[in-house]
């Protein structure tokens, strides 16, 4: 994490670089918002920045926003000046934090904004797999290609490979491709010269210069338009840039890491995406395996977040109850990780009692969820004391001539029937949630079946 403080803050600027730094932090230190500004423009990039609340957050948060610079502030001051804190976070600052600082506080706060938690949390074979393969490219300057599906963690896998590089000590800087305007990219990866373009007040370097010597990494490449692409080309190939405006090219020494969560040789096929920039860029392949392919990481995970969560909300750590674990373990994750993580965050606020329940588990996409009580139902069937076939045959093969509806319907049912009618029971034993036992109880009713009411067996 790099760290930029801003301002003098009364001597006690001495101790709250020592805390950033006893963190894990390189901290780098400027006594005014000018001064904070050239040096961000220069290249000296920081991940967060403190500063003074006695010097004007507005502007340089204004200032920022201009110049397209996405830095998150934290405000400092002596004592607790409610009044500085309110126009701090009304100016834009994140977070304000009094002065002298606390070890605790100046973590937890560093650590919410700007999000510095690189671990890969994992447990199951198939990320072991990958993670031993990146172990193995990552001394390597080779430029590197990762794919896999939206929230399988394209970028944490990117950082992990910097950390194990020959680069570590130097900048790992991260572009969002689909984050930024087209006609904003150049600049944003090339830098630009002071009027080069409308809002250009000054000199900028652009992100190859800032990574120079360290990761560059360009999520979702395959959203950058094909114009640009040959510019890129250029860069990677000559290891030379051009700023917008310029007229003297600038060497870098930058190690390339890649992602996409889209078919790129589909995309070079259909002329979307240049088949050179391709191969360039395609030295090293790493594919995440979607969440569903690493089933034994979610219980994992899913305490792992609700670990996070519950210490960066205040409130006792649950544990996750077996109802609650099989919804998610039957659960498709077509958002992956990410989703898992969003839904851990919501049962951590959600739930009551001594454990984290069913009820507190909101899954998304009810299609998943369905599938899920379909497996459920075969597996109802596999396990019935009675079989429908001879006891040499298969069992399953009594659902052939069935659909996936019906026998979903007759196991819901069942099951709603076996618990008097209520709906909460009978959700846990099916691991679906409340509301998509609700949805489906309220199409049978439709449909004009007889839906077992509340106290009724």
């Amino acid at each position: 994490m790099k760290v930029l403080i801003v301002g003098r803050l009364e001597g006690h600027i001495t101790e709250a670089s020592k805390i950033a730094l006893a963190r894990g932090a390189k901290v780098s230190h400027v006594n005014s918002i000018s001064e904070a500004m050239n040096a961000l423009r220069s290249g000296e990039g920081a991940e967060v920045a403190m500063v003074d609340v006695n010097l004007n957050v507005g502007d340089m948060v204004k200032q920022l926003s201009t110049e397209r610079i996405n830095l998150p502030i934290v405000a400092c001051g002596i004592g607790n000046d409610a009044d500085a804190a309110v126009d701090a976070i009304k100016g834009g600052a994140k977070e304000y934090v009094p002065l002298p600082p606390d070890p605790e506080l100046i973590a937890a706060v560093l650590e919410a904004v700007s999000q510095e938690s690189h671990s890969i949390i994992h447990a199951d074979p198939a990320i072991k797999k990958v993670l031993e393969f990146a172990d193995k490219i990552a001394p390597s300057d080779a430029s590197a290609f990762i794919t896999g599906n939206s929230g399988t963690g394209k970028e944490l896998m990117a950082r992990y490979i910097h950390a194990k590089s020959k680069r570590s000590t130097n900048n790992f800087v991260a572009v969002n491709c689909a984050a930024i305007p087209e006609n904003l990219l150049e600049s944003e990866l090339f830098g630009h010269e002071k009027g080069a373009f409308t809002g250009a007040v000054a000199r900028r370097i652009g992100k190859f210069e800032e990574a120079n010597g360290g990761t560059l990494l360009l999520d979702e490449i395959s959203e950058m338009n094909i114009r640009l692409q040959a510019k890129l080309l250029r860069a990677i190939q000559e290891r030379e840039i051009d700023r917008v405006g310029g007229t003297q090219p600038i060497k870098v020494d930058v190690r390339l890491v890649a992602t996409s969560n889209r078919d790129l040789e589909a995309s070079v096929r259909n002329g979307e995406f240049r088949e050179d920039l391709f191969f360039r860029l395609n030295v090293i392949e790493i594919k995440l395996p979607s969440l569903r392919e690493r089933p034994l990481d979610i219980p994992v995970l899913a305490n792992f977040f609700v670990e996070k969560y519950s210490e960066a909300n205040g409130v006792d750590r649950l544990p996750i109850s077996d109802p609650a674990m099989s919804m998610l373990e039957n659960h498709g994750w077509r958002g992956n990780v990410r989703e898992l993580e969003n839904t851990m965050h919501r049962a951590v606020l959600l739930a009551q009692g001594s454990e984290i329940g069913p009820d507190a588990i909101i899954l998304s996409g009810g299609s998943d969820e369905v599938a899920s009580v379909a497996a459920t139902a075969a597996a109802a069937f596999m396990d019935n004391d009675t079989p429908t076939v001879s006891d040499d045959e298969n069992q399953t093969k009594g659902l052939v001539g069935r659909t996936v509806a019906e026998v979903e319907r007759d196991l819901i049912i069942d099951t709603l029937q076996h618990c008097l009618g209520n709906r909460t029971h009978a959700a846990n034993i099916l691991g679906i949630s409340i509301r998509t036992l609700r949805n489906k109880l309220k199409q049978y009713n439709e449909e004009g079946m007889a839906v077992p009411l509340p106290g009724e067996g």
